[in-house]
């Protein structure tokens, strides 16, 4: 909405009749500021807040990679101790027990960390956005207060002697006329 309403500005100071008024000058510096201010408030912040995902994203996908692992010896484990009880059938079973527990050790670490930093992550959001949200609703609030009182002024200079809309009407609809009446303008 603000990059709009630079844009509206922009085209009306690239019209000469609006070039020499201080008061579209003033409303297109209003506009700069209200986009800067919105951009360094919320979208950069926003940004910065984003950029921890990627991260978080390869802690769960190095916690789910532990978790296949996990499973895998889990059930090399579990095959082995539903076989027969001999000799190299126990040695393999110990060997598997032996893989298993760092294996286990390390998917536990994991799975904590996530499950500790998570929710401190879920819940700072808050009160990481409030500040930015707070000066984004200052910084409107002064914007749109000064776009009023510009559009007030430029309403009461553009007002002519207390025209109700009826006859500001008829009058823009003859100098249409006027206008279509030209023998350079070609006929809808």
């Amino acid at each position: 909405m603000s990059k709009a309403a630079v844009k509206i500005s922009g085209d009306l100071l690239s019209n000469p009749l609006c070039v020499q008024d201080q008061a579209f000058l003033e409303m297109d510096s209003f506009n700069q500021e209200k986009v800067n201010q919105i951009s360094k408030t919320v979208i950069d912040p926003l940004k910065k807040y984003s950029s921890v995902f990627p991260s978080l994203n390869i802690a769960v996908k190095r916690r789910e990679q532990a978790l296949q692992d996990y499973k895998w010896l889990q059930s090399k484990v579990k095959k082995y101790e539903e076989k027969e009880k001999t000799g190299p059938t126990m040695v393999k079973l110990h060997q598997a027990r032996e893989e298993l527990r760092p294996v286990r050790e390390d998917f536990e670490a994991k799975n904590k960390q996530l499950l500790d930093e998570m929710p401190k992550f879920y819940h700072s959001r808050i009160d990481y956005f409030q500040p930015s949200f707070e000066s984004l609703i200052r910084a409107q609030v002064v914007y749109f207060t000064e776009m009023h009182n510009i559009f007030s002024e430029l309403t009461d200079q553009i007002d002519q002697a207390g025209l109700s809309d009826e006859q500001r009407e008829r009058k823009n609809e003859a100098k249409l006329s006027e206008l279509r009446a030209l023998s350079f303008v070609a006929d809808d």
